[in-house]
């Protein structure tokens, strides 16, 4: 699915960033380590954790490397993406050492870089010098990257698999304030931003009363509409799906219109820049899922989870390239879930 999610200037944009990030590279080896889960799965826990443990020599008997003693240390250094808020390692692990609380829900993307020396696990490496990588964690909310998809898919389709998923019986509940507020809805008459709010305000509240549900509900898109941020109450976070939808190109002023462009303005604005700078530029993913719970709740939310994961995975850019391919293009060769 992934080629289906960009266009040939977005390739060739990722193309120019790979290459720069390669010749980097060169001189200072680098592997960047993405780790994202669904809500309440334990991704601020799974990275402190192990960040402390390769710091203070852990014993991670499942870990190779540090199991046979070929790993001199492993420290912190200063992250390279200025932009990108620093993972807060110190203060989930006092959080977790000294208060005895959980730490908060990841809510935004963040990065750490744990620099790792060790030995090579080949005789002819060690002959010339002892192994140094930096490996980049890179956390990101799994709502987010449920929007992925998105970018293959229209206002249409869009609406129609929303119907589709609120009309469950799973679900029918806690959509029901929403799926009546939208039947009411010509989607032909004009364009009006209090209409739409209240649209989107809905469906919005459909969608966080899933993820807060017992029911432990996954596939929730958009991503942006459980963790707003500083996008709360712009125009690319206020629109929703509709019931019914005419055939063809919608008539200009309508509401119809109206929604299909906010809808487009959030794949561009929101969805594509995080697929661009965040998604194509690992090298490693981990998933985390809390399967228990989704067995607790019953098949209905077991079929929920299976549709969110296999969503996640078909997002990704996944393979093994070549020395020349890897210049230009990176690809997931190992995934963890």
């Amino acid at each position: 699915m992934a080629s289906s999610l960009t266009t040939f200037t977005d390739e060739a944009r990722i193309a120019l960033d790979t290459l720069s990030g390669r010749a980097a590279g060169l001189f200072s080896p680098s592997l960047r380590l993405g780790v994202t889960g669904l809500s309440r799965a334990g991704k601020t826990v799974f990275i402190s954790a192990l960040v402390h443990n390769l710091i203070h020599g852990g014993r991670l008997p499942l870990f190779e490397a540090q199991k046979s003693g070929r790993i001199a240390r492993a420290f912190l250094e200063e992250q390279p993406d200025d932009a990108v808020p620093r993972f807060q390692y110190e203060d989930h692990v006092a959080a977790l050492v000294n208060d005895r609380v959980w730490p908060g829900s990841t809510r935004a993307i963040s990065e750490l870089r744990l620099t790792i020396e060790y030995e090579s696990a080949s005789g002819w490496n060690r002959l010339f010098s002892a192994g140094r990588l930096s490996v980049d964690i890179v956390d990101y909310p799994g709502e987010w990257l449920l929007d992925l998809p998105l970018l293959g898919k229209s206002f249409a389709d869009f609406s129609r698999e929303a119907v589709e998923l609120a009309a469950l019986s799973v679900r029918s509940d806690l959509s029901q304030a929403w799926r009546e507020l939208a039947s009411t809805i010509n989607p032909d008459a004009d364009a009006d931003e209090m209409i739409a709010r209240r649209l989107a305000e809905s469906f919005a509240a459909y969608l966080k009363a899933c993820k807060l549900d017992e029911r432990a509900l996954s596939t929730l898109p958009p991503g942006r509409f459980l963790m707003p941020g500083d996008l709360e109450g712009s125009p690319a976070l206020t629109f929703a799906p509709l019931m019914t939808l005419a055939q063809g190109r919608p008539r200009s002023g309508s509401l119809h219109a109206m929604m299909e462009r906010r809808y487009e303005a959030y794949k561009a604005h929101v969805v594509k820049p995080f697929f661009r700078e965040h998604i194509t530029r690992l090298d490693r993913q981990i998933v985390l899922i809390d399967a228990m719970q989704a067995l607790n709740a019953g098949p209905a939310a077991m079929a929920d989870l299976e549709r969110a994961v296999t969503e996640i995975l078909s997002c990704f850019r996944p393979g093994r390239g070549n020395f020349l391919t890897d210049f230009f293009s990176r690809r997931i060769d190992r995934i963890l879930v």
